[in-house]
């Protein structure tokens, strides 16, 4: 497990903690743990509104796009991330506050090396429109996006929250140690981490991609638009990720095996490439889709939406 891995899991909020704030009284001895607890609670509560309010998706900005080789300005094959702003399925914010890039063949050669290629190779599919969002399929080919390969490595671009650990600060030694010079980190600070996972087990029942719920605009009368509003409300209690859960938060239909439940499924990319196992690059334009993500508009956004 990596340490930004080890950071994200350690989250008071992965447990899922029951909505119990602290309780002062005069005299009472405090330590560290009521501190956290009290944030803990605070942050929980926020977060658990945020989430069933508007669910994980995109709050704004985070295109996904990709960028060629240049060697005359020496700048790699990069997939970039556009600064923005994500709620993750936990409900808390996720911000990538500036242009964020992972380095598409460094990825690529470090896949094909590790156990024989098996992530390409499994990730390797043909007839590619079935995992595509409906804009990407009817836009490829014309303004400059790349048409839709006839083989290719299909990988998801992931957002997740993780805390880095900033400043420290003179504390008693914790554990057993014996110093009269200990430290402890002072500050924790809100991060990201950037995944690009190859996905595998896709077929025509199955396209790893987000759910996007019930169509309700489909619906043209008022009356039973109406009604299937109430009926999803009353359905969006989710079974799993509620505060004082005793289980784990399910993934989501996105969500690769073995892969964080809590991350933001930002882009799909199609990574043309060979037949060979393991796979290799073949040279065709490398296709990123945008639009199978969950977007959550602003309330300004749906007001012009709406016309008003």
């Amino acid at each position: 497990m990596s340490a930004l891995s080890r950071q994200a899991s350690a989250d008071p909020l992965y447990a899922l903690p029951q909505p119990a704030r602290p309780f002062y009284a005069t005299g009472m001895l405090l330590d560290a743990q009521d501190f956290s607890d009290e944030q803990t609670y605070h942050r929980g509560r926020l977060a658990q509104a945020i989430a069933f309010m508007s669910g994980g998706g995109t709050l704004a900005g985070l295109a996904v796009s990709y960028q060629a080789a240049d060697a005359a300005t020496d700048t790699p094959e990069e997939i970039r991330v556009a600064p923005g702003v994500a709620i993750d399925r936990l409900g808390r914010l996720v911000e990538v506050p500036r242009p964020a890039c992972l380095r598409l063949q460094r990825w690529f050669d470090a896949a094909r090396a590790r156990n024989n290629g098996s992530d390409l190779q499994t990730g390797r599919y043909e007839n590619l429109q079935r995992f595509l969002s409906a804009r990407i399929q009817a836009e490829a080919g014309s303004n400059g996006i790349p048409a839709v390969p006839t083989r290719a490595v299909v990988a998801d671009v992931f957002l997740r929250f993780v805390a880095c650990e900033q400043g420290l600060t003179p504390s008693f030694a914790s554990g057993p140690f014996d110093a009269l010079d200990a430290v402890a980190t002072s500050r924790l600070r809100d991060a990201y981490e950037l995944q690009l996972i190859a996905r595998a087990s896709l077929d025509d029942d199955f396209a790893g991609l987000p759910d996007a719920g019930p169509d309700l605009a489909a619906i043209a009368d008022p009356v039973a638009r109406r009604a299937a509003l109430q009926d999803a409300v009353l359905g969006a209690w989710d079974n799993s990720g509620r505060s004082g859960d005793e289980g784990e938060l399910a993934p989501a239909a996105e969500t690769p095996r073995d892969a964080d439940p809590t991350a933001v499924f930002l882009a799909r990319v199609l990574i043309p490439a060979t037949n060979d196992a393991p796979p290799q690059r073949d040279g065709a334009g490398v296709l990123v889709d945008n639009w199978s993500r969950r977007c959550v508009p602003s309330v300004a956004l749906l007001m012009r939406w709406l016309g008003a």
